[in-house]
């Protein structure tokens, strides 16, 4: 029997090819997809809600990412989305903007994968050679470091204090605009467009490594941090100064339940200022597109009907879609896009509507 026993050349050989979705008019598949049954059927009525929530003129609109998206090739349906107004906000992984996006930013690249690597047999091979693995695809270890240092270096620069995650990514935003960029990237289009982007559980990616890093160097020392409840509380704003908002979820976890929260906490804060409950609106669009079900009672499978239970999602335009990201995103972002609803929606420019507070004069 043959040893297989590739050099590390030989298994990054192959980049990741991004999707542009503006290249393929797939509007009439879709509608074709509306007198299927099953997904086909989801799929095109998720289309249309989509298409629903770029043309309404008050709604704003969140993106929610989890799962590796922009190591599967959708970081250019991403970033068209952000290019034509199609986003107002994304509440995504860490993973998916730093250690994906912001990574290729710096002009690396992730690798398909070869076959008999999906396994699992040859993952001792791939450390050996510093190589990680997402499934079918690949990551050089060594350019992932480059990316957690670069994040140090972003931190090390900024005044010590708690920042959101909103306002570090603004600052990598900053960062490759200014000279820093090596490719296109979610990240840079944001910080030019003023989209904010909100990673709730910013320590899980190579952010947390690069602030990690800077934390142990500036031991005793006054240092950059993250906060939580700033983020929390500045996508509650969002709510609060635009009642009208949708969803367009991919995938599930902490993103899906940071973004539907949102309506609670909006509930909260409207109650201690009047003194009485006074409901915001639901989130009146959602659509979730996910391979997780509702059987093990976990959130990235729970229903959006489920969700209006607790306040946060109206049911009138909602819908699951249970798929592959990778199969049904392009779908109905091509669609919504080729439909060009986008053309006439106002630049909402979020990002620019927060306020940093003074902060208190030290003892």
């Amino acid at each position: 029997m043959e040893v297989w026993n590739p050099s590390k050349a030989e298994l990054l050989q192959i980049p990741v090819e991004h999707l542009d979705i503006t290249q393929h008019n797939v509007v009439p598949l879709v509608e074709s997809m509306r007198k299927m049954a099953f997904s086909a059927r989801d799929l095109a009525r998720a289309a249309e809600i989509y298409d629903r929530m770029v043309r309404d003129p008050e709604c704003g609109i969140i993106l929610c990412l989890a799962g590796s998206l922009i190591s599967a090739g959708l970081k250019q349906v991403i970033i068209e989305m952000v290019r034509s107004r199609m986003v107002d906000a994304i509440v995504s992984t860490g993973a998916n903007i730093v250690d994906q996006d912001f990574f290729e930013a710096l002009g690396f690249r992730h690798y398909v994968a070869d076959e008999r690597l999906k396994s699992g047999m040859y993952d001792g091979l791939l450390r050996e050679h510093g190589i990680d693995r997402i499934y079918d695809t690949l990551i050089d270890e060594e350019e992932l470091r480059i990316c957690d240092e670069t994040v140090k270096q972003i931190a090390d620069n900024l005044p010590p204090r708690p920042y959101s995650s909103r306002e570090l990514v603004q600052e990598m935003g900053r960062y490759l605009e200014e000279g820093g960029a090596k490719a296109d990237s979610i990240v840079q289009t944001a910080y030019r467009q003023g989209v904010p982007i909100f990673c709730p559980a910013f320590s899980d990616c190579s952010a947390g490594l690069g602030i990690v890093a800077h934390y142990h160097q500036r031991r005793g020392q006054p240092k950059t941090s993250f906060d939580s409840a700033k983020d929390f509380y500045e996508l509650t704003q969002i709510k609060l100064h635009n009642p009208v908002t949708g969803l367009f979820m991919i995938g599930g976890g902490v993103p899906k339940n940071f973004a539907q929260d949102i309506v609670v906490a909006a509930d909260i804060l409207l109650e201690q200022e009047v003194g009485q409950h006074e409901y915001p609106q639901m989130h009146k669009y959602a659509v979730q597109v996910t391979v997780a079900d509702v059987r093990d009672g976990a959130l990235s499978g729970s229903t959006l009907k489920e969700a209006c239970s607790w306040g946060k999602v109206d049911t009138t335009y909602e819908q699951m879609v249970y798929s592959e990201a990778t199969l049904a995103v392009p779908l109905i972002v091509g669609y919504v896009w080729h439909r060009r609803g986008w053309e006439d929606r106002r630049l909402r420019r979020f990002a620019d509507s927060f306020v940093e507070e003074p902060q208190p004069a030290s003892a």
